[in-house]
């Protein structure tokens, strides 16, 4: 029986996770790594903990009340996981286990001085690292300690921080059990934590040692200070050294004590430069080993180094693949398209098969790669001068890494960085038939595809979507279009030089542009304004929709026939289902395929039509329109009559005039071709679901869904043979899950640093916190930080704070006095929509969801880019 509850550390493999836990399956792979020494040890396996929690009364009942508990009700989870590890540790080790136990602790010296460690099946995970969840002993002697220490172990499983780092994690605690590593303990001159990566900006070229006297514990718990050095190609490029003042040392008779270090020790070095490369050198041998940057424990004894610990560092954002050792520097998609979550599978591959540049997936996210055109002079001032337009942070990102030696090739102009988009320089007349020839373009080959995909199923539908893939590309590349976008915004930049420069007014076209025609996205929120009116008249319906928020619908669609039945239900039902069939493809994160729409989830809109019926009066959505329209033809008289007065003033003014028509045709328009990508995204979709669908029915797969961690090419494949790979979509389903804990960067280089960047700014009062101005003016109110739109409940002169906002959430703009996001640029959508609105924003303030609270005071200075927390 011993070898079920007993595996040797040399024994293990590190494919072990389910019979050693992660520590124990790691500490396994390192002993058979050439040149690492690990203390010898064994592994107490899950065999042995699932013995013992079969004997644990009531263990379903408590597990049962653990796994209802909110991970919000601390405690709660503190009563019960303290009655867990009560239970657990009173009961008796059965005799044969014991003897299993204590055979192999004579292998080690029956009276050796041994660290006692949990090793959980959940923990030093590539996507879940578990760090200090549960339970470590050092310096435990004799075989009665021993054993008492292991089922303290066991009963660390059930440590409140392990149940609600489970509980957060969507992870059952049923699915995790508990192994024991037992290691001969080291008693170090040094010790401390080697991360092969840097921990902080991801570099993977970058090692960082920390070391101090003694053991591990004192820096792991916080006690001193470590030294740090900073190693890069075989040599510490940066080190600092600690006052030390404190140690942790093992006492003769068991156990451990702090201790102070003599005052000439205290700043010498724990280790010499020398010993910390020697170190790294091993650090790179672990991590080619295991396939990722490891964050290791480490022990100096006798001048050579013994490994405790490793485990992948999880915080690290991924590196997209290059299939070359050169440099590459990426912009990231997501920041651009407003949309910084992670995307499922399907969601990336048909974003690559369609967008107009080839990108690269790493972390959930999509990038481009920018360095052929950082590499040339000319294409280097053009990337930046657009990026610098819309996001400062982005140009000082990637002036950065320029500043650094040799890190992006020197290429002469001539090299391919590509020409500018076809016919987008080329000049257009300000004429409105432009714009109107447009959406009807787009509507007509909207109607194309609807029409003929109706009739394709099997193979023979995604043949016909990589011929659609084609055409929708054409679509996004049409010059025209192009040159309508371009033409706006090189309207806006100009309105904004000029009349800074001849008249000294800050971000003059916000409200120039106010209410100009043809803006899908600004008329999606006025739009549903006129929804509430037709609500507002009828109690029920109101009463109906409150309890909606509270109700989950097995079907959407029940929702809508359940309203009809109302007194002024048809009515209401008729409005929002006409909404949803102007405005039904979209939703939050929407350039995701597999996000779900609004057609498909009409209740996410449930929240948004309360505010509205609530906070406005009938009528509200032409009023809006048509002050704002008045607001801004009253702006542009006092700017004409300002510049006249100038010397030159007739030209100026002439000029300007020529230019607010020009916004005014064109600006709207920048918001259309988004609008048609994800109507035609809508029929895509509703084409591959009716696919899974089939797939279902066959037996294929067992849930419609699990064709969105497919790529599309993937899915084409399992159509054609029938036959899936389940473990294949368990895998991506779990990585999905853990993407969501990564933050992606703007800036991501080849080395994975991520190069976040900075506002060059000293122009705003301390401690405000720095943004891009969007859209002016001055508003102070109530934050409501809010991050995903159902929770939305505001009420008149709240400021919206978020980390994104795409499309989807215009909606929530017509009743908010303001805007902060995280996330953004001078011509992204909800900056674009907040100058609609004549809303003061401020985008791209880093962290804003976290520094600033939900309910409290804010100011809102959307001229000048930045926010004040008031008292």
């Amino acid at each position: 029986m011993s070898e079920r509850y007993v595996l040797d550390l040399q024994e293990v493999a590190e494919t072990q996770v389910a019979v050693v836990g992660g520590k124990g399956a790691h500490l396994g792979g390192l002993s058979r790594i050439e040149g690492i020494r690990v203390p010898d040890g064994f592994c107490v396996t899950t065999d042995a903990f699932r013995r013992i929690m079969a004997e644990v009364p009531s263990i379903d009942n408590h597990l049962d009340q653990l796994s209802r508990v909110s991970p919000d009700d601390r405690e709660a989870i503190r009563t019960l996981s303290a009655r867990m590890r009560r239970s657990i540790e009173a009961i008796a080790i059965p005799g044969d286990l014991a003897a299993a136990i204590t055979g192999a602790l004579a292998r080690l010296g029956e009276q050796a001085a041994c660290a006692v460690r949990s090793s959980a099946t959940a923990e030093d995970l590539p996507t879940a690292s578990f760090a200090g969840q549960q339970d470590t002993y050092l310096n435990v002697m004799g075989p009665a300690a021993i054993l008492q220490h292991i089922s303290r172990c066991w009963a660390s499983l059930f440590t409140e921080r392990a149940v609600t780092y489970r509980r957060r994690n969507g992870i059952d605690h049923r699915t995790v059990h508990m192994a024991v590593v037992v290691q001969q303990m080291v008693f170090p001159h040094a010790s401390g934590i080697l991360f092969t990566a840097d921990p902080v900006t991801g570099n993977r070229k970058v090692a960082t040692v920390d070391a101090g006297f003694g053991l591990g514990e004192a820096l792991v718990s916080g006690l001193v200070n470590p030294d740090v050095f900073t190693v890069r190609d075989g040599e510490v490029v940066a080190r600092t050294i600690a006052a030390k003042q404190r140690a942790v040392h093992a006492l003769p008779a068991g156990g451990t004590r702090e201790v102070a270090i003599d005052a000439e020790r205290q700043e010498q070095p724990a280790l010499t430069d020398a010993q910390a490369v020697r170190l790294v050198e091993l650090g790179r041998r672990i991590e080619a080993h295991f396939g990722r940057p490891q964050d290791i424990e480490w022990c100096l004894v006798d001048d050579g180094f013994q490994i405790v610990q490793s485990r992948p560092i999880t915080t690290l954002f991924p590196i997209p693949e290059a299939g070359d050792q050169e440099n590459h520097v990426y912009l990231s998609v997501g920041h651009q398209q407003m949309m910084t979550d992670p995307m499922r599978p399907l969601g990336i591959s048909v974003w690559q098969l369609t967008a107009m540049a080839p990108m690269h997936e790493a972390g959930g996210r999509l990038f481009v790669d920018a360095t052929r055109r950082l590499a040339s002079p000319a294409s280097r001032a053009a990337l930046l001068d657009v990026v610098g337009r819309g996001d400062p942070l982005i140009r000082d990102a990637l002036e950065t890494v320029l500043d650094r030696d040799d890190f992006v090739p020197s290429l002469p102009d001539a090299a391919p960085g590509g020409p500018p988009p076809r016919g987008a320089s080329a000049p257009i007349e300000t004429d409105p038939a432009i714009v109107t020839e447009l959406i009807e373009r787009s509507r007509t080959s909207i109607a194309a595809l609807e029409r003929d995909i109706r009739t394709r199923t099997g193979p023979a539908l995604f043949d016909f979507l990589l011929e659609t893939f084609e055409e929708h590309k054409r679509v996004l590349t049409d010059p025209l279009s192009m040159r309508a976008i371009m033409a706006g915004m090189e309207a806006t930049w100009w309105l904004n030089d000029k009349l800074r420069e001849w008249l000294g007014e800050k971000n003059a076209a916000d409200t120039l542009t106010l209410s100009a025609p043809d803006n899908v996205t600004s008329e999606m929120g006025l739009a549903l304004l006129d929804v509430a009116d037709v609500i507002r008249p009828h109690p029920e319906v109101v009463a109906f929709l409150r309890g909606v928020e509270d109700i989950e619908y097995a079907e959407d669609a029940a929702f809508l026939d359940e309203l009809a039945k109302l007194a002024g239900g048809a009515e209401a039902r008729d409005a929002i289902e006409s909404y949803l069939d102007r405005y039904g493809m979209r939703c939050v994160g929407e350039i995701d395929i597999t996000r779900p729409r609004w057609r498909e989830r009409p209740t996410t809109l449930v929240p948004v039509i309360l505010d509205n019926v609530r906070n406005f009066e009938p009528g509200a959505a032409g009023r809006r329109f048509e002050q704002g329209r008045q607001k801004a033809e009253k702006r542009q008289q006092d700017v004409l009559s300002r510049l006249r007065a100038l010397p030159d003033g007739d030209r100026k003014a002439d000029e300007t005039k020529r230019m607010i028509d020009r916004v005014r045709t064109f600006i709207g328009y920048r918001e259309y071709p988004k609008y048609g990508i994800i109507s035609r995204y809508f029929v895509y979709k509703r084409a591959l679901l009716a696919e899974a669908e089939r797939l279902v029915r066959a037996g294929v797969l067992p849930e419609h869904e699990d064709i969105f961690y497919l790529t599309f090419h993937e899915l084409h494949d399992v159509v054609r043979s029938h036959q899936v790979d389940g473990r294949l979509i368990q895998q991506r389903k779990e990585a999905f899950r853990s993407y969501h804990a990564l933050t992606p960067p703007r800036v991501l280089t080849s080395d994975g640093e991520a190069v976040t960047g900075a506002y060059r700014r000293d122009d705003a009062p301390a401690g405000a916190l720095i943004g891009l101005p969007v859209s002016a003016g001055t508003i102070e109110g109530r934050a409501r930080v809010i991050l995903d739109m159902a929770d939305a409940d505001l009420a008149a002169g709240d400021i919206l704070v978020t980390a994104f906002t795409d499309p989807s959430w215009s909606p929530l703009f017509v009743g908010i006095a303001g805007l902060v996001t995280e996330v953004g640029g001078l011509m992204t959508h909800g900056a674009v929509i907040a100058r609609e609105y004549g809303l003061p924003a401020v985008v791209g303030v880093e962290r804003a969801t976290r520094l600033i609270r939900d309910g409290q005071r804010i100011r809102v200075h959307g001229t000048d880019g930045y926010v004040e927390i008031l008292p």
